[in-house]
This record gives C-alpha cells, structure tokens and sequence, in this order.
C-alpha cells in the first residue's frame, strides 16, 4: 500500500484524510459553515415576529378597508413560509448521509433557496393585482390606523432583516431571507408613505400607484436570487468561481501534464467540490494529492476535492471501474 498505488488511474478521495482535518477546523471555507449553525435564533425570532405582523396587518387591513395593508400581509404570510423552508433546509442540511442519499440532504438548501425566489414572485403579483383592481376602483381607508401597523411592519421586517444581513454574501439562503425582510420593509414604507399622502391630499389613487412602484423594485431584487438559485439547481460552478484560475494552477502542480473531466459544483449554497482527472506520467504520492487539496480550499474555498491520477493520457477514454457510480 505504499504511493506506487496512485501511480495508476487511481481514484483518490481526499475526502476521507483531508476532510477529517476539515471538520476539526469547521472550514468549508471560513466563514460558509457558520451561516447555517448560527442563523437558527434569526429564523426563529424572524418567523415568531412576522407571524405576528402578518396577523395584526390582516385584522387591521380588513378593519381600516385597507387592500394595500392586506396585500403586505400576504406578502409577510410568504415570507414567513420561505423562512420556515429556509430553516427546515438549514437543518436538513447538517444530516449524516444515508441510503441513497450520499450527500445527505445538503442540496436541499439549493430547492429552498429556489423555492423561497418563486414564493416573492407569487406575492408580488398578488400584491401587483390588488393595486390593478385598486386603481379602478379606489376606495377611502382609515389612514391612520394603515399608518400605525405598516409603522409597526417597517420596525420588525427592517430588524429581522438585519439578523440575516451578516451571512448574505456566504449563502444565498441567507440572502434570500435578508431580501425578503428588506423587500417587505419597504412595502411597508410605502404602505406608510402613502396612506400619509391620502390623509393629507385625499388622492386615493396613491396607495395603488406606490403598490405597482414596490413591486417594480421586489422584482428587480429578486432576479438575482432566482438566478442564483437556478444555476446551483444546474450544478453550474458557483458564482465567484474562476475556472480558469483553477485550470492554471492545477496545470501548474509539479508533475502533472495535461488535466481533463474537471468539474466544479455546489454540494450545498455553502459548500462547493471539485473532481477532475490529472495526467501525470511519472505518478504521484499521497503528500501531493493532500497539498493540491489544501490550496484548493485555502485560495479557492472549494471543501471537498477528489483528484484522480493517470499516468497514461488515453486513459481519460474509458472509465476507470471505481468512476462509474
């Protein structure tokens, strides 16, 4: 079992020695690992908080005659859903692989990311909807009383969103919960701002009009995030990747000649592997196999490696017996 094993086709791991260190050091890429270990008080506190806010907006908004104020109640009412989705992914996330599921439940924070992009999509028609049926038929409100509560919606959305803000660049599940509460904050703004104006002008073709302007900018928000999630549903290299830098510096490792089969994807929205195969004539040793590794974490953030080592070019034409799964 010495390192004339790898000389060969031989498919290494580095997941068994090099992610043992990894999960000592809780790296999967410094600051990855702790979005979903430590926004479980934010969801909890964010889902408490808004479904409350969806409640008083509800009772409120059929109370004052408020279509508006009911429209941001059901967009709360999704936000609450999408977090809920969002946590439950989190935690199914952190489950030991088994059965057939050999990377555990990991991907399924890539569903909720996605799931959580179509639900602000589905309650920003509806709220683009009442604002339509709005500007036909505009009805008086009780301006005060919308005033209060969206007041109230402004307070918890913008608060719960700054729980999230520190891990939206980390994981796109954390960015869609921040884009949620951001998005339900400023209509709740425009909730404010115009049932203000009513009071003061007695136009009540504003509500309706600030309604389609939120919208317009949920929209705009929300396009990065469907994106985003899409693509890590494709299995496409997660954004920020440089391939071709990962290509230079793999070419570059003493002894290899020529790469091929190189793929890069996202396991989870926090953690990204790497497969490909090296062409190296005069074959290779465990040390160097570890070290590629470690760089690729260390410059590249990618967690789980898996180099294969051929010491014959065209042996890239047939799978070796361990490639096929």
């Amino acid at each position: 079992m010495g390192s004339h094993d790898h000389h060969g086709h031989h498919h290494h791991d580095h997941g068994h020695a090099h992610d043992h260190g990894h999960d000592h050091s809780h790296g999967h890429g410094q600051a990855h690992v702790h979005a979903p270990a430590n926004f479980g008080k934010a969801f909890a506190i964010g889902i408490a908080l808004n479904t409350a806010l969806v409640v008083a907006e509800a009772v409120y908004g059929y109370i004052g005659n408020s279509t508006a104020l009911l429209a941001d109640a059901g967009h709360n009412l999704s936000d609450v859903l999408g977090l809920v989705v969002a946590w439950g992914a989190s935690v199914a996330a952190k489950r030991a692989p088994s059965g057939r599921f050999t990377y555990g439940f990991r991907a399924s924070t890539i569903l909720a990311a996605l799931a959580n992009a179509v639900f602000l999509l589905v309650a920003t028609g509806a709220i683009g909807w009442e604002a339509i049926l709005r500007l036909r038929e505009p009805e008086p409100i009780a301006g005060v009383t919308v005033m209060a509560v969206a007041g109230i919606g402004i307070l918890i959305n913008g608060f719960t969103a700054m729980l999230f803000a520190s891990g939206r660049k980390d994981d796109i599940n954390i960015e869609g919960a921040y884009l949620h509460m951001a998005a339900d904050a400023a209509v709740s703004l425009g909730v404010v701002v115009s049932a203000a104006l009513i009071i003061w002008t007695g136009w009540l073709w504003l509500d309706p009009v600030t309604s389609l302007a939120i919208c317009a900018s949920i929209l705009w928000g929300t396009t990065s995030l469907l994106r985003g999630s899409i693509d890590m549903s494709m299995a496409a290299a997660p954004r920020g990747t440089d391939l071709v830098a990962i290509k230079t510096f793999l070419l570059a490792r003493p002894g290899v000649s020529a790469i091929h089969d190189l793929h890069v994807w996202p396991i989870s929205t926090t953690e990204t592997a790497l497969t490909c195969h090296l062409v190296m004539p005069s074959g290779t040793a465990d040390a160097f196999l570890m070290e590629t590794a470690h760089q690729l974490k260390t410059t590249f953030r990618i967690g789980h490696t898996t180099l294969q080592v051929e010491t014959h070019p065209d042996n890239g034409c047939a799978l070796a017996p361990d490639d096929v799964v």
